[in-house]
């Protein structure tokens, strides 16, 4: 029996159409389409190109360890996958959804580094949520040779001061309880004026804050602070 094809579909930071014809025409065309979401939320990704599903799929959702030991969460990965790879084995295309882009922090990438060797393989790269998020505040990130950086807010505090010094212009993603932190940092170093904060950005629900308003306590997972480049044209 021919096995079937694994897709990484990038369905992008929240607008549904933000999301490419490519990915389009695969998410309504594959058999099945698998997702993940928390244990207790309904899928993000899914809930992105809801109104574009068929309705006739098989669907597979699985739950991925956040916060956890990289070694202890192993065996959890290596469990999520396998409804994915029995659909594969039998002879099944499947589409992996994945917000934003599958391999930019893509949750994605749990299931690439486990079934890409077995199966065939195809990535359906999506807007990425620093590019969303730039295109809903209107900054311009960076110009000509500026160097941009990614930081997870989850770096101690040190680190990230001494990474948003060596940059022209920075996303920091996964804020959540580490808000007060960062914020902290970005005034200390005295960048905290270029600093632009938004919540599920692209998303129906998306809210723009001035960064010294913003409640700590309520910050959701979805949110990103950007610090635009200070060059000028």
């Amino acid at each position: 029996m021919e096995k079937g094809r694994l897709y990484g579909i990038g369905v992008g930071p929240g607008d549904p159409e933000l999301l490419t014809l490519k990915a389009l025409r695969l998410l309504r065309s594959c058999p099945v389409i698998a997702y993940q979401s928390a244990e207790d939320k309904a899928s993000v990704a899914r809930g992105i190109v809801a109104e574009y599903l068929p309705g006739n799929q098989i669907e597979v959702l699985y739950h991925l360890p956040r916060a956890l030991d990289p070694l202890a969460a192993q065996p959890i990965y290596d469990e999520v996958v396998t409804p994915i790879a029995d659909h594969l084995a039998d002879g099944r295309d499947v589409a992996v959804l994945c917000e934003g882009d599958p391999l930019f922090y893509g949750s994605f990438m749990y299931v690439f580094t486990r079934l890409s060797e077995q199966y065939e393989t195809e990535i359906v790269p999506g807007v990425s949520c620093p590019m969303g998020c730039a295109s809903a505040l209107k900054v311009p990130l960076s110009y000509r040779n500026d160097v941009f950086s990614v930081l997870p807010a989850t770096l101690p505090a040190e680190s990230l001061e001494t990474q948003l010094l060596n940059a022209d212009a920075a996303a920091i993603i996964k804020l959540g309880r580490h808000f007060e932190k960062v914020r902290n940092v970005l005034h200390q170093i005295g960048i905290a004026s270029r600093a632009r904060y938004i919540e599920r950005g692209t998303m129906a629900e998306q809210r723009i804050i001035p960064l010294d308003e913003v409640k700590p306590d309520r910050v959701p997972y979805f949110s990103m602070i950007l610090v635009p480049s200070k060059s000028q044209l």
